[in-house]
């Protein structure tokens, strides 16, 4: 008797909790929410640009898998800073970004505004040089000037790190080189007309230096991790099934692009001509992909490199633990 009183109560809870479970999941797909979310017009923020195309098309990719309420906003930036200026502000409530400037901004509040809840893509990012000026090492950009997306960002971080590691006195204004924040599109145009010996910078910016410029890589980042997924931290406590859902639906994404990159790659031509003015060859297009790699994974370890990267350029004093940034919900 006592037993089976046991088991009844047992099966109780598990029904009692299952129907909580339920009533939470239900008052999820209920809600009537718009999720705003940041990318930026390069082909490293793949995932962004091919749901906004399916949205071109009347399929909204990830209001389809969040609910019959949930409305998606998207809103561009050229450079991770930006991006994060707007976590901030809260006028975004998730961001595609780069790992520094995601970094700088869980250390600036303390461990407590932004989390990594899934990859991107890795790779897709590169140092481009002038033909014709020899430059091998970081030794020869003595007195060069080299062009990043935006100061702080992964980019730029990247560019100061590598000089510096080659000996080279690298400081915000100047040093024995120059390092100048410069939007992407500008970047090309300073590079055709000599005015930047180098640029360190993404696809599609890489391969259209390269094409249309005639810049030779140096230091290609084949693995390095060049794209995350980044949501506000209190956006996630309040909303974490509805984030859950779209990590989910990013991670369905990724795998269809993966399946599917004849598609993917005439999405990401398409959208990128249709929202940013930006026409690209369907060549060039092909040739960033085989510079990068679509991920739903991120790495610590990775991390705890850019971390060190931005502390030795000195962007970077104190650091909370990194345990707390990564939270996939």
């Amino acid at each position: 008797m006592i037993e089976f009183w046991s088991i009844a109560r047992r099966l109780f809870a598990i029904g009692f909790a299952a129907e909580l479970w339920a009533l939470g999941t239900t008052a999820v797909w209920a809600q009537d929410l718009t999720i705003r979310i940041g990318h930026f017009p390069n082909v490293t923020h793949a995932q962004a640009l091919v749901a906004r195309n399916f949205e071109r098309q009347g399929r909204s990719w990830f209001a389809n898998r969040l609910g019959p309420k949930i409305r998606v906003e998207w809103y561009a930036y050229n450079a991770g800073p930006s991006a994060m200026e707007a976590i901030f502000a809260e006028s975004i409530d998730l961001t595609y970004v780069g790992p520094n400037p995601a970094i700088n901004a869980y250390a600036r509040s303390a461990g407590k505004e932004v989390r990594i809840i899934a990859g991107a893509v890795n790779g897709g990012s590169a140092l481009v040089v002038q033909p014709d000026e020899n430059l091998a090492t970081a030794a020869d950009f003595r007195g060069k000037r080299i062009g990043t997306p935006q100061f702080g960002n992964t980019q730029d971080i990247a560019a100061r790190a590598w000089l510096a590691a080659g000996g080279l006195r690298i400081t915000q204004a100047g040093g024995d080189a120059y390092v100048v924040p410069t939007a992407n599109p500008e970047q090309l145009s300073l590079f055709k007309t000599r005015q930047l010996d180098a640029v360190w910078t993404v696809e599609p910016w890489v391969s259209r230096l390269e094409m249309e410029a005639s810049g030779e890589i140096l230091v290609e980042e084949k693995e390095a991790v060049t794209t995350v997924l980044v949501a506000r931290a209190a956006f996630l406590a309040g909303h974490r099934d509805l984030v859950r859902r779209f990590v989910e639906a990013h991670r369905e994404l990724s795998d269809w692009m993966k399946q599917h990159p004849q598609e993917a790659q005439w999405m990401i031509r398409d959208e990128l001509k249709a929202s940013f003015r930006v026409n690209m060859t369907a060549k060039l297009i092909a040739l960033t992909w085989t510079r990068m790699s679509i991920t739903t994974e991120v790495s610590i370890t990775a991390l705890r490199t850019f971390v060190a990267n931005a502390q030795q350029v000195g962007f970077l004093r104190a650091m909370p633990e990194l345990s707390s940034l990564i939270e996939v919900p």
